[in-house]
C-alpha cells in the first residue's frame, strides 16, 4: 500500500460493517489514522453493540495501524458532535470525513409510516448534516479538508424507497452546496454512489415485493445481473479523494464498485420553451395544450427510469 495518507486522521461513520469497514480498512492501509464509528444496531437501525467497531479497530492495529473505535449515533446532533471529538481527543486534528452510516426500511411508500421515514431520513441526511456541521469549523481554521459523502443510485434511480432515496438525493444536493461554499477554505467534497454484495445483498425480500405490486427493478445495462463484488472494490475511490491527489476535484458524485468507476451528470434544464413574459403575462393553459405536445413533450413523456 502506498503512503498518500500519512498523518492524515480520518473518520468513518458507519464503519462497522460492509461498506464502511471496507473504507476504514484501507484509510488505514495507506497511513490514515482512523476514527472507527458504529452504532451496531441492525440493517433497520434497531439494536447495537459495540464489538462491529472495535472488531475493525482490531484489525487495523493487528495491521499495523492506528484507530480508535466510537459508538455514538450520527443521526443526534450532540452525539455527533462526540464522534468529531474523538479525533480531536485522540488525533490533534481531523484532514478526512466519509459520512458512510446508514439504515435500511424496505417498503413501498402506502406502507410506510412517520417513524420509518423519520429514522431513514434521520440517520442518511440529517446524520450527514450532524457530522458536517460539527466537522466543518475545524477544518476550515485548519484550511484543509476532505469530505465524502455516501450517496446511492436510488437518488436518481428510485427502486421503492421513497425515504432512503429522497435522503440520499438531499445528501446529493448538500455536497453540491457544500463544494461550493468551501472550495476558498482548501476543503473538497464530493459524493460517492457504492455498490457492493454487502449485508443485504442477495436478500430479495423487497425485489419480490415490487414485483407483486407489478414494480420492476430498472438497472443500466452495465449492473444488471445478480452477482456482485464486495465492498473492497469501492474503497479506491474514496482513499483517491481522501487524498493530495484529488485537490482539484469538487463537488463531483461518483458511481464505484465491482470494477466501474463512473461519474454521474450534474442536473440541467433540458428543452425549454420562452416567451416575453413582460408583454405576454404567464402562459395560459389554451397556449400549453397546443404547444408542449410538438416541444417539450415530443415523444416519451416519461422519465427516462420509468419504461
Amino acid at each position: 500500500m502506498s503512503d498518500v495518507l500519512k498523518e492524515k486522521v480520518a473518520i468513518v461513520t458507519g464503519s462497522g460493517r460492509g461498506i464502511g469497514r471496507a473504507h476504514a480498512l484501507a484509510l488505514a492501509a495507506h497511513g490514515a489514522k482512523v476514527v472507527v464509528n458504529d452504532l451496531g444496531g441492525e440493517r433497520d437501525g434497531t439494536g447495537g453493540g459495540q464489538s462491529p467497531a472495535d472488531e475493525v479497530v482490531a484489525t487495523i492495529r493487528e495491521n499495523g495501524g492506528d484507530a480508535v473505535a466510537n459508538y455514538d449515533n450520527v443521526s443526534d446532533f450532540r452525539s455527533a458532535e462526540r464522534i468529531i471529538q474523538t479525533a480531536i481527543d485522540n488525533f490533534g486534528r481531523l484532514d478526512i470525513l466519509v459520512n458512510n452510516a446508514g439504515v435500511f426500511r424496505d417498503m413501498l411508500f402506502h406502507e410506510m409510516t412517520e417513524e420509518d421515514w423519520d429514522i431513514v431520513v434521520n440517520v442518511h441526511l440529517k446524520g450527514t448534516f450532524n457530522t458536517c456541521r460539527h466537522a466543518v469549523p475545524i477544518m476550515m481554521e485548519q484550511g484543509y479538508g476532505r469530505i465524502i459523502n455516501t450517496a446511492s443510485s436510488q437518488w436518481r434511480n428510485p427502486e421503492a424507497r421513497a425515504a432512503y432515496g429522497a435522503a440520499k438525493g438531499g445528501i446529493v444536493s448538500l455536497t453540491w452546496d457544500l463544494a461550493f461554499e468551501l472550495r476558498h477554505h482548501g476543503i473538497t467534497v464530493n459524493g460517492l454512489a457504492p455498490m457492493g454484495a454487502t449485508r443485504g445483498w442477495g436478500d430479495n425480500t423487497h425485489k419480490d415485493r415490487m414485483n407483486a405490486a407489478g414494480l420492476d427493478r430498472i438497472k443500466s445495462p452495465d449492473e444488471q445481473g445478480d452477482e456482485r463484488a464486495g465492498p473492497e472494490f469501492v474503497s479506491p475511490i474514496v482513499v483517491y479523494l481522501a487524498s493530495d491527489l484529488s485537490s482539484h476535484v469538487n463537488g463531483l458524485v461518483f458511481r464505484a464498485g465491482s470494477g466501474k468507476i463512473g461519474l454521474y451528470s450534474h442536473p440541467s434544464v433540458g428543452p425549454a420553451i420562452y416567451r416575453d413574459w413582460r408583454k405576454d403575462g404567464p402562459w395560459t393553459i389554451a397556449e400549453l395544450e397546443k404547444i408542449l405536445p410538438s416541444s417539450l413533450l415530443m415523444g416519451d413523456t416519461t422519465a427516462p427510469f420509468i419504461p
